[in-house]
């Protein structure tokens, strides 16, 4: 039964991985950094932006699908 359970959680957290990992934009996207422009005002806010939120979620969802492989190994 907790082999069941694990599963079905394991396959929603990779659905959501999966998810999180396409709705990132790609590093190298933009001319911005053609031009030279990347110390603009937009690279310095970074980290607020909602692309490092949900590159901050993705490390945090593909952690519990890592733990959640190593539980169903062990059950």
């Amino acid at each position: 039964m907790a082999v069941t359970i694990v599963s079905i959680i394991q396959v929603l957290f990779a659905a959501v991985l999966i998810v999180f990992v396409l709705g990132q934009s790609g590093k190298h996207s933009g001319l911005g950094t053609i031009a030279g422009a990347s110390d603009s005002f937009l690279s310095k806010n970074k980290a607020k932006s909602a692309d490092a939120k949900l590159a901050r979620w993705t490390k945090w969802v593909a952690l519990v699908f890592i733990v959640l492989t190593l539980v169903l190994n062990f059950l």
